[in-house]
């Protein structure tokens, strides 16, 4: 029996948010974008250092990856902007815990109408 995958809340919403903000730009997703769609489906504000670190987490497990955006370095001397993807390792996490989730719900429609 394969080992579940338990996504955290943050981590299950930033990985839908990267996939949608990323469908719909048609290429990896800069983080600007990913926080100002995270704060509109959470209904909730998004720091940049909980993102930052949620998405080197996410990085760090392989689900997902970056590039940096060479076109767009701020003026002043600042840093390269990266631009976040999801990886098919990413993907595969997001079935299995969609899965689970699913089994979990499953039988309580009376409960939690």
């Amino acid at each position: 029996m394969p080992t579940p995958v338990f996504l955290g809340e943050f981590e299950q919403l930033v990985l839908l948010a990267l996939l949608q903000v990323t469908e719909e730009l048609r290429r990896e997703t800069p983080v600007r974008a990913l926080r100002e769609r995270l704060e509109e489906l959470a209904g909730r504000k998004v720091s940049r250092g909980a993102l930052y670190r949620t998405l080197d987490r996410l990085e760090d497990k392989s689900w997902v990856g970056w590039s940096i955006d060479a076109d767009d370095v701020p003026e002043r001397g600042g840093h390269p902007r990266r631009r976040f993807a999801v990886t098919p390792d990413g993907i595969a996490v997001l079935r299995a815990s969609r899965k689970t989730l699913r089994g979990l719900w499953s039988g309580l429609k009376e409960v939690l109408r």
